[in-house]
């Protein structure tokens, strides 16, 4: 490991906010989407950050509570910028999806007539598979870089999709198996590691053996740790004292503060006792109304956990107490958003030092390898689960989600157009057979 350090700036800060302002406009597709994206414009365009040192990153995130293509964010925010990187970062990347949100969940209660929306994201819910195929064959051709780690791939996929195993167990496996390997068999689990990334452009502008300049300290662990619990329960403990402990403001705010430190997995792992307690418990909205809005997070830009904002958003607009039911259905979509993102930053301002300084571990090196090649089993089953949710009804096929599925396949794969292009495309042709009558949901 090299003792050298990154400036605090490797990249003018403007420009870094531009691009992830760009970034945060491309987000769709959940976190195989959303990683992919980052991918391509921080690894393979603009090459700020090379492909080993993105990786070690998503490793980390992976381990974390939350959604991890937010909190990848956040990192390399931190990495190219340093604080304020991170949090502009982090930020813009939940920013279009919370306005896009707020405006459906408003569209939705106000007029209940969305059938000029639905057939809009009818036509990106069948893109967002193409996006997702093109995320694991990005991710799984840099990362499965020997037959091992195919076979973790494997394994990982088969695990999900056919045993059920949780996520958890299946990242704990990954790692031991990735660390065994290192130990008794090394050539096994680093053949081939690191070639095809280095031959595919000028260096990056962050060197693999690079430190980042903020050092680790207890000092700066107690002032991230002070602020960042400060910051994530003020507001709630402000809305408590107001609204008092049983408003809906409260019980949401401390809810999804419980959920916000659980959701290992994505967001998938924790939507069903999400809907459950939000449903069944509190009443907050209805099965149907869950299912709608999980639609409608699918289809927006930002982590799909974006869905608790239009939760909140129902359930204040439904039990409002002394507030006007539009001014509660905000003030609840931004204190749920609040209490669920700040986590994220804390998570990785607090870690990310640590976990730089441990880039030379080749024991925790192999084990983080190890949890690389099952992320790939687990972004394709994240897509198979989002492909026969999209282009499969009650056991019938939906022709109008597989024709407009195939033309974006065409459009990313053949023709290699932006995903954004694609988007709007899609978008378009489920808008025309809305229109036209076809059946789009």
């Amino acid at each position: 490991m090299s003792d050298r350090t990154t400036p605090a700036d490797v990249v003018p800060f403007r420009q870094a906010v531009r691009t992830w302002f760009g970034i945060s406009l491309q987000t769709f597709g959940g976190p195989a989407g959303q990683i992919a994206v980052m991918q391509r414009h921080l690894v393979d365009e603009r090459r700020w950050i090379g492909q080993q040192r993105f990786l070690h990153a998503l490793n980390y995130c992976m381990l974390l509570p939350g959604p991890e293509a937010q909190q990848l964010a956040i990192y390399v925010g931190w990495l190219l910028n340093g604080l304020r990187g991170g949090l502009v970062a982090g930020t813009l990347f939940v920013l279009p999806g919370f306005v896009a949100l707020l405006a459906l969940s408003a569209v939705y209660v106000g007029f209940g007539d969305t059938t000029v929306v639905t057939a809009l994201f009818a036509g990106l819910a069948p893109a967002v598979v193409a996006v997702v195929a093109q995320a694991v064959w990005r991710v799984g051709r840099r990362a499965l870089t020997s037959p091992a780690l195919v076979g973790f791939a494997v394994a990982a996929f088969a695990a999900l999709a056919v045993f059920g195993v949780p996520f958890p167990l299946v990242v704990a496996a990954a790692a031991v198996a990735g660390w065994a390997l290192h130990r008794w068999r090394p050539a096994l689990i680093t053949a081939g590691s690191g070639h095809g990334a280095a031959k595919e452009g000028p260096p990056p502008l962050i060197a693999d053996d690079a430190l980042h300049h903020d050092q680790p300290s207890a000092r700066r662990a107690v002032v991230i740790l002070a602020a960042g619990l400060v910051l994530w329960f003020a507001p709630l403990a402000v809305v408590a004292a107001t609204t008092g402990a049983g408003s809906v403001y409260t019980q949401q705010g401390l809810f999804f503060s419980g959920t916000a430190v659980v959701t290992f997995g994505g967001a998938y792992a924790v939507l069903a006792y999400v809907a459950q307690r939000a449903v069944e418990d509190f009443a907050w909205l209805s099965a149907g109304d869950m299912v709608r809005g999980l639609a409608l997070a699918e289809s927006t830009p930002g982590p799909l956990i974006m869905v608790v904002q239009f939760v909140a958003f129902l359930g204040a607009y439904h039990h409002p107490g002394v507030l006007d039911p539009w001014v509660a259905g905000v003030v609840a979509s931004v204190l749920t958003c609040w209490v669920t993102f700040v986590p994220c930053f804390l998570f990785i301002l607090l870690g990310a030092p640590y976990v730089e300084r441990l880039r030379g571990n080749q024991a925790l090196s192999a084990a983080l390898t190890g949890i690389t090649a099952a992320v790939v089993g687990v972004i394709a089953n994240l897509g198979v689960y989002f492909a026969v949710h999209t282009l499969f009804s009650g056991g019938s096929v939906r022709p109008v989600a597989c024709v407009i599925a195939v033309v974006a396949a065409v459009l990313i794969f053949g023709l290699k157009w932006s995903v954004l292009r694609v988007l709007g495309v899609s978008a378009v042709l489920g808008l025309i057979a809305g229109l036209a009558g076809l059946p789009v949901t």
